[in-house]
């Protein structure tokens, strides 16, 4: 991301600084699910027969290296994220995992690639971080389109708001009573955990989110709620 729409400074630290834990950390924010939503987001982004395929904000690469592992025939595979520290580890997972993945680092409010170029883009816990009190939210969203070929299909797996008032309050507890000072303690980023868990808890619902996505530009959006809406994927078509 650029340096005016890069995430709060701790939470910015922390992508740089600590990419060996960020995995133990997604299992926890995820309560341990985060590789099964990530296996049904990668079978969403593969339902078109791609020939071209993003991974948006990839962090450690788990949601294209899933991609490259699922995969039969070949096809281009790129993950793109603002932290080196997190596109190395991908590139290492990949060369152990002898996977054709190519990782670029780039800003998400520029992304470094031709208009109408991608048939899929996906991305994994990371598009909060691009829209939440974002005053980018718009142009990161807009760029995406950009990249993406008419029809082709944008794929979010994401954290979400529980429609029952109970499981909702039960998830923002579990979130702001364990994940919190879990997530703080390993990493010892508070402030990164604080922006983490109250993001959580605030985000869009999937009603919202797929708003979102509509006034901006997508032509149709649909959505799956996960674990009983504590987390989202939204397929948008542009």
């Amino acid at each position: 991301m650029s340096s005016d729409s890069k995430p709060v400074k701790p939470l910015y630290d922390i992508f740089n600084d600590i990419p060996p834990r960020y995995d133990r950390i997604n299992f926890i924010f995820t309560m341990g699910m985060d590789k099964k939503w990530r296996r049904k987001a990668v079978r969403e982004c593969l339902a078109n027969n791609p020939q071209r395929i993003l991974d948006l904000g990839c962090g450690t690469g788990d949601l294209s290296l899933e991609i490259a592992a699922q995969t039969k025939s070949p096809i281009e595979i790129t993950g793109v994220d603002f932290s080196r520290p997190m596109l190395d580890l991908a590139a290492e997972k990949a060369r152990l995992r002898g996977l054709n993945v190519k990782y670029v680092e780039g800003d998400a409010s520029k992304l470094p690639f031709p208009d109408n170029y991608f048939d899929s883009i996906g991305i994994a816990f990371a598009f909060r971080n691009m829209t939440f009190n974002n005053s980018h939210a718009a142009k990161h969203i807009s760029e995406v389109i950009r990249i993406l070929r008419p029809g082709g299909r944008f794929i979010i797996v994401e954290s979400s708001q529980p429609k029952n008032r109970f499981i909702k309050a039960v998830d923002h507890l579990y979130v702001r009573g364990f994940a919190y000072p879990l997530g703080w303690w390993i990493s010892g980023y508070r402030g990164a955990y604080k922006y983490l868990s109250f993001s959580a808890t605030h985000y869009y619902s999937p009603e919202e989110l797929k708003d979102l996505l509509l006034k901006t530009g997508f032509s149709k959006v649909s959505f799956q709620r996960l674990f009983f809406g504590a987390a989202a994927i939204h397929v948008a078509v542009k």
